[in-house]
């Protein structure tokens, strides 16, 4: 009597959301048939093409009448297509029912629910296709132990430029993870894999901005705990996408370690200094050769024979043979011994220093190039003409923004002490582009006479109206002009 009456309610108020919403947590098992369907499809095209053996078997299946004259491959694929079927069914019937039914509540949780399980059918697809390409990536890496993580995420990949401090570029060729970033150099035989890794950087403690470097364009400035790397991409748009994977990279790992900072992008000219707390923890950008004519700590010019080049590896200096004739370990290293400059030697050791150079008073001409330049109202490179008009010295010229009236002249950008300096009060400043093809100027006090060459015809004017200016005795910059220090005069 119960079951009849229980019968003649359901039969006058049918319900279905109920019954979905107890199925609906089992239907989450095809996520895993999902997940795996198109390695399945690809076995059977692979096998139907080796084996005629398989081939007929499947054939001869596909022929039955409980197929329907329908592939193997059609079947496989109902599966997928349920749990959307479901949803859409669900959403055509809940907007049918009338407000008042019964059966709305649970055919809308019912509905909710689907939605998750269709939800978690795309996560589970999603997480194989991550899965496969990562073993691709792992496999043309030759399969490392220290490198294959299925908990990884690639997020960028591509080739680069890398300038060396000799001022030369060679191609590499970079993997960026979530976590890591491995510098690689393709292999001329591809044996075995693709790549060769010659250096991983963790993305934990890495800073990345851009560089101001008009004989290098679109170069910017990674710069981690194991190695700084000076990149150059191919185009502007190129070391933009670069330099967003990098922030994306760094920003995943900042929510996930609360101490870390991230670091702070500003265009340079000049290679900042490390932090007295960073040096041997991490590694330093090393100036270029180029950049430099005398060593940076003891000021003697450098020669081929007898005063050669070196850096320092803890803070990325190019020094003498005397000035660096010391060794440290460093933290960024391995802790492995390092060549140090005296001064990093002395901060790295813990030894007595020697006589404190900043209490002495500095020369007009010994300050640095990169310190002044960086805040100055004009610095730039220049070709300042012999007597004759014909050859001369290429140099980098600097009018600092606390010393107007005067203009340094250095050898390199990155000198620490000037190579001449010329008081600027007095003089006049000529353009003489109109008897040359040249962009031209002098500057002309009495017999005293500098003839200059600017690379633009752009570059000459700003030279002539900051001489003008120094020249006149205005000590203050013009409010109008942009005189950013940290940009390199173009």
């Amino acid at each position: 009597m119960l079951a009849a009456s229980t019968f003649s309610i359901r039969s006058s108020s049918p319900r279905i959301g109920d019954v979905i919403q107890k199925l609906a947590p089992f239907l989450k098992m095809y996520g895993e048939y999902v997940k795996n369907f198109d390695k399945a499809m690809e076995l059977i095209t692979i096998w139907s093409e080796k084996s005629p053996r398989f081939q007929e078997l499947i054939d001869d299946i596909q022929k039955r009448k409980v197929c329907a004259n329908l592939t193997l491959q059609h079947h496989m694929l109902e599966p997928v297509q349920r749990i959307p079927r479901y949803e859409l069914l669900l959403k055509d019937y809940v907007r049918k029912l009338p407000p008042k039914s019964p059966d709305r509540a649970d055919a809308e949780k019912a509905l909710e629910m689907i939605f998750m399980v269709a939800k978690h059918s795309n996560a589970a697809i999603a997480e194989m296709e991550r899965l496969q390409n990562l073993w691709e990536v792992y496999q043309r890496l030759g399969l490392e132990d220290d490198i294959v993580d299925p908990s990884n995420e690639l997020i960028k990949e591509g080739p680069i430029l890398k300038i060396s401090s000799r001022n030369n570029t060679s191609e590499k060729y970079l993997f960026l993870f979530n976590n890591m970033l491995l510098y690689c150099v393709p292999k001329v035989i591809q044996v075995g894999s693709e790549f060769q890794v010659h250096l991983r950087i963790d993305v934990d403690g890495i800073k990345v901005r851009e560089l101001n470097d008009t004989q290098f364009p679109h170069t910017f400035l990674v710069s981690g705990k194991q190695r700084t790397l000076e990149l150059q991409a191919r185009s502007r748009e190129e070391m933009n996408s670069w330099i967003k994977a990098f922030q994306d990279a760094i920003d995943r790992k900042e929510k996930s370690s609360e101490s870390f900072k991230i670091a702070v992008h500003r265009p340079e000219t000049a290679p900042s200094p490390l932090k007295t707390e960073e040096l041997g923890r991490r590694a330093p950008q090393w100036v270029r050769d180029n950049l430099v004519t005398m060593c940076m700590r003891c000021k003697e010019p450098f020669n081929a024979i007898m005063r050669r080049r070196h850096h320092c590896r803890a803070c990325g200096y190019v020094v003498c043979a005397r000035c660096s004739d010391y060794k440290a370990e460093l933290q960024y290293d391995g802790n492995r011994l390092n060549r140090v400059c005296q001064e990093c030697y002395i901060f790295l050791m813990g030894h007595v220093a020697l006589e404190d150079r900043e209490g002495k008073h500095k020369g007009i001409l010994e300050r640095e190039a990169a310190e002044i330049s960086g805040r100055s109202l004009l610095c730039s490179s220049l070709q300042l003409l012999d007597k004759n008009g014909k050859g001369g010295m290429r140099g980098w010229f600097v009018i600092p923004r606390d010393d107007p009236l005067v203009l340094y002249i250095y050898a390199a950008p990155q000198d620490v002490r000037a190579h001449t300096s010329i008081p600027l009060l007095g003089y006049q400043v000529k353009d003489l582009s109109q008897s040359d093809s040249r962009h031209v100027f002098q500057l002309a006090q009495s017999r005293q006479v500098y003839t200059f060459v600017a690379d633009t015809e752009e570059l000459k004017r700003r030279w002539m109206r900051a001489m003008e200016r120094s020249a006149a005795g205005i000590t203050q910059p013009e409010e109008d002009e942009d005189t950013d220090s940290s940009e390199e005069a173009e």
